[in-house]
């Protein structure tokens, strides 16, 4: 995905994660939709960084950027 997004089934329970932590790309995106600052995610996860919370941004917008095409049956 990402060099700083981790997938692995063996680390919680395969949900993305930052690379070197614990911590759910969810949990980061679920705080700043809840109007959470990027300053309050660093001061509550020291171990994630500013380019991390850019990472898992990016990570979800990748992940909504889809295209939908239609069926034509032959």
């Amino acid at each position: 995905m990402n060099e700083r997004i981790f997938i692995d089934p063996g680390v919680c329970h395969g949900k993305p994660v930052i690379r070197g932590t614990r911590v759910l790309v969810s949990t980061l995106l679920g705080a700043l939709a809840g109007g959470d600052s990027v300053e309050m995610l660093l001061e509550d996860y020291p171990n994630v960084t500013r380019e991390d919370i850019a990472a898992a941004l990016e990570f979800a917008s990748q992940l909504s950027d889809f295209q939908e095409s239609s069926y034509v049956a032959a």
